[in-house]
């Protein structure tokens, strides 16, 4: 019988992800703000895809994407936090999809996001989501995502 997972940062192991430090800022900015028991981060892009949707990449190069700026945020949850267990509920993500003008799978691109939301959350991790498309993104990044989390107290 194996042992069970329980907190966010043993799911994310058993994943095999490892969480890092947070990326730096890329303008006069902080990675995130505290109000109250809601943080809302700023957008995290990625470093391994870049380009557009639709022309440079695949939904499933963008839903690697997606997941790889999720794990961006949670780097700067547990920096904040100190431990993912205090996430009381993911409320609402917003995915930034750079992507070429007839595109419309940006839904499907971050699914990657949701999905590793859930994974490592579980019923906490379900959430309100916006996924549009975008002209252009800084550095061309393929994928920005930005989210609100509320916390415990």
């Amino acid at each position: 019988m194996s042992p069970q997972v329980t907190s966010p940062e043993e799911k994310l192991q058993a994943l095999g992800i490892k969480l890092s430090d947070v990326r730096p800022a890329a303008g006069n900015y902080v990675s995130h703000s505290k109000v109250g028991n809601l943080i809302f981060t700023s957008g995290q892009g990625v470093d391994n895809y870049h380009g557009k949707l639709g022309k440079d990449l695949t939904v499933e190069d963008g839903y690697h994407a997606s997941r790889q700026s999720v794990i961006n945020l949670l780097n700067v949850l547990k920096a904040e936090l100190g431990e993912l267990n205090k996430v009381k509920k993911i409320v609402k993500i917003l995915g930034f999809v750079n992507s070429t003008e007839d595109f419309t799978d940006q839904p499907k691109v971050m699914n990657g996001a949701s999905d590793l939301l859930v994974e490592v959350f579980g019923e906490r991790g379900k959430h309100a989501r916006s996924a549009v498309g975008m002209a252009q993104l800084p550095h061309n990044t393929a994928i920005e995502i930005e989210m609100i989390v509320e916390i415990e107290e």
